[in-house]
């Protein structure tokens, strides 16, 4: 971003006051068509069939149920989350921006992840390390449990991780992000980590080039959960097979987004992966 920062004129309030803070996290952090391609075509490779119910645990503002709906008239989705804010945002915007027959497809439930009862679903997903706020073992192993009594036969969870030497080091990253005008700043902070616990606390904050800026707009308390003990608990709830898929780099070094199944990884300062774990 440039270093050189416009003010606001007296009829121009600070961007600060007027953006939402759940719209910049959309386009800073989440990619929902990306995120759907992989569980869309993941899914077919592994059971041969078409996806037709999903659930997005964890679900925000709902983006990725939204994605899912609009991608077939005979896809359903239910969204599972708890903070009531966020919950209306999602109906307030991504849900009203459907087309009536896609609204009628998705249901948003403000619940408990590991209280929620729903019909049985082809897909649980539980994306952007939502589950890390379950922190200690007995209670993720609860929802894990949970999800693979929600799913069909053959259905599958879908969840993803990240990590890295850098992942424990209490830091600041940030980037620039390209919203079609002026941009913004995505801005991560690792606040703290714990290595006896692995607590971390982390925030997202916003900047924009008019020298506004929206401080700890998402602030996060979880346990960094590692691959192995992911993968040992989801053994433990009874699924058959997890996978793991690792992304690869580009020419340049950046990530590529093609994520494949792998059996080892490569230490990186950071990395994202996915998890399947199959019922």
């Amino acid at each position: 971003m440039s270093k050189r920062r416009k003010r606001s004129t007296p009829d121009s309030p600070p961007r600060a006051q007027i953006e939402d803070r759940h719209r910049l996290y959309e386009m800073a952090v989440q990619c929902a068509e990306a995120e759907v391609d992989f569980v869309e075509a993941t899914f077919k490779r592994l059971r041969r069939r078409r996806a037709r119910v999903m659930r997005e645990d964890f679900c925000g503002t709902a983006n990725v149920c939204c994605e899912w709906v609009r991608r077939s008239p005979k896809n359903r989705a239910i969204g599972v989350g708890l903070e009531e804010e966020v919950l209306a945002c999602a109906q307030a915007n991504n849900f009203a921006a459907l087309k009536p027959s896609a609204r009628s497809r998705l249901a948003l439930v403000r619940q408990d992840v590991l209280k929620v009862r729903t019909e049985p679903v082809d897909i649980v997903s539980a994306m952007n390390f939502s589950y890390w706020l379950l922190k200690d073992r007995k209670t993720l192993l609860t929802y894990f449990k949970r999800v693979r009594k929600s799913l069909n036969d053959d259905g599958i969870f879908f969840l993803d991780a990240y990590g890295g030497y850098d992942s424990h080091r209490e830091i600041e990253e940030s980037r620039e992000i390209d919203d079609g005008g002026e941009g913004f700043e995505y801005v991560w902070n690792q606040e703290a980590f714990d290595p006896v616990t692995h607590t971390m606390h982390c925030s997202i904050s916003f900047r924009f080039p008019d020298g506004s800026e929206l401080p700890d707009a998402y602030r996060y308390s979880w346990r960094f959960w590692s691959l192995p003990e992911i993968r040992d608990l989801l053994d433990e709830a009874g699924f058959t097979r997890v996978t793991v898929y690792w992304q690869g780099w580009d020419e340049d070094g950046e990530p590529d987004g093609d994520f494949k199944p792998v059996t080892e990884g490569t230490a990186d300062a950071g990395w994202i992966a996915y998890l399947t774990a199959e019922k």
